[in-house]
């Protein structure tokens, strides 16, 4: 069994992934500074400042009276429709960016792939003895059929 655990953890793929979720999440990080520290301010500041989408619930109780939503959820049941905002703006601004380098890199992948056909020499037309033999095989099919 540890055999078989050690061949699955050095598939490529598995070892891939791994590195896709560490990236992922220290990604996740960026993401989340772009938002919190650069795009809520300026959302705040063409609404009139203060503007913080954290905050913004609904009391799901009579019991919650509390004006933060972190107080008001030591109250009661709040329905907070804001943290939702903002987790929603994360996944916008990140799926923009991954778009961005999926373009990057589809760019890149064109230009170098128009590169090596501009670059590769035409292939050499094949030797008269092999023309001849596929003129051959291509008239005994003819007659075959």
């Amino acid at each position: 069994m540890l055999n078989e655990f050690k061949e699955f953890i050095a598939r490529g793929n598995v070892m891939d992934l791994a590195v896709g979720v560490i990236i992922g999440a220290a990604f996740n990080k960026i993401v989340e500074s772009v938002v919190n520290d650069l795009v809520m301010p300026i959302v705040g500041a063409l609404t009139g400042g203060g503007f913080d989408f954290s905050n913004y619930f609904l009391p799901l109780s009579a019991n919650v009276t509390a004006t933060s939503l972190a107080a008001a959820r030591e109250q009661g049941a709040v329905f907070a429709y804001g943290n939702f905002i903002t987790v929603l703006i994360n996944f916008l601004i990140l799926a923009w960016i991954i778009f961005l380098m999926i373009k990057g890199v589809n760019r890149m992948r064109r230009s170098m792939e128009a590169k090596d056909k501009a670059g590769a020499p035409e292939a050499a037309p094949p030797p008269a003895d092999v023309q001849l033999l596929t003129e051959i095989r291509d008239l005994l099919k003819t007659r075959a059929a």
